[in-house]
């Protein structure tokens, strides 16, 4: 069996399955799972910023929720930071 074969067999296969997982999602807004450099973002407005609060200066997984310009719909994106520890700390 050939690799284009085998490429375009899992595509098939692979695309019913996320079409499913996407009709499936009830919630009103969706996490991405991480940002990563490059990643368009339509953001049109910016509701919420949080991270977990922590004394020492670290990375920390923040997540913002915001209303997607192009579709007006809420949505929600993670990402990894320096945590606002490392602002007061030398």
């Amino acid at each position: 069996m050939n690799s284009r074969t085998l490429l375009v067999s899992a595509a098939l296969i692979c695309a019913p399955l996320s079409a499913f997982a996407q009709t499936s999602d009830t919630a009103t807004s969706q996490v991405e799972p991480s940002y990563h450099y490059g990643m368009p973002l339509h953001v049109g407005k910016i509701i919420a910023l949080t991270e977990p609060a922590t004394l020492d200066c670290e990375v920390v997984t923040a997540h913002m929720k915001y209303i997607d310009d192009q579709s007006g719909k809420p949505a929600e994106l993670a990402y990894r930071k320096l945590s606002d520890a490392c602002s007061y700390q030398n």
